[in-house]
């Protein structure tokens, strides 16, 4: 089964992280086909239903929702380009996680801001 639409036009570029590539290339085939459905999603739609992509409340980021079966797999997300989701045309992909409960969150974000500070700290020693 196929869930990428390629028909639509790209409206947001989005990046992956070398965590996010690790934990995404252990997945199965049957996960994979989800997340890389609601990455078109993230890609081609202005406005994206919070049923795919949710602020994380009282933090800068976002996360990516997949669902399979009754688990839910979190991808933790970052507009690099502006504020807000809607208005950025960069997304970089974090890390992501299988949830298991609200607790787990702090952890991951704090997972999130460490590869952050990694990719600030990279860009800085470029310029």
């Amino acid at each position: 089964m196929c869930y990428i639409c390629t028909m639509e036009k790209e409206i947001r570029e989005t990046y992956h992280s070398e965590e996010y590539d690790k934990y995404y290339n252990c997945l199965d085939e049957k996960i994979k086909a989800k997340y890389d459905y609601v990455e078109s999603i993230i890609k081609t739609q202005y406005v994206v239903n919070k049923k795919f992509v949710k602020i994380l409340e009282g933090t800068e980021f976002y996360e990516a929702r997949v669902s399979v079966g009754t688990n839910e797999y979190r991808t933790i997300i970052f507009a690099i380009d502006a504020r807000s989701f809607m208005e950025s045309k960069r997304v970089i992909f974090l890390n992501s996680f299988l949830k298991k409960d609200t607790k787990q969150y702090k952890g991951e974000i704090e997972i999130a801001r460490h590869i952050m500070n990694k990719y600030i700290v990279e860009d800085n020693d470029n310029d």
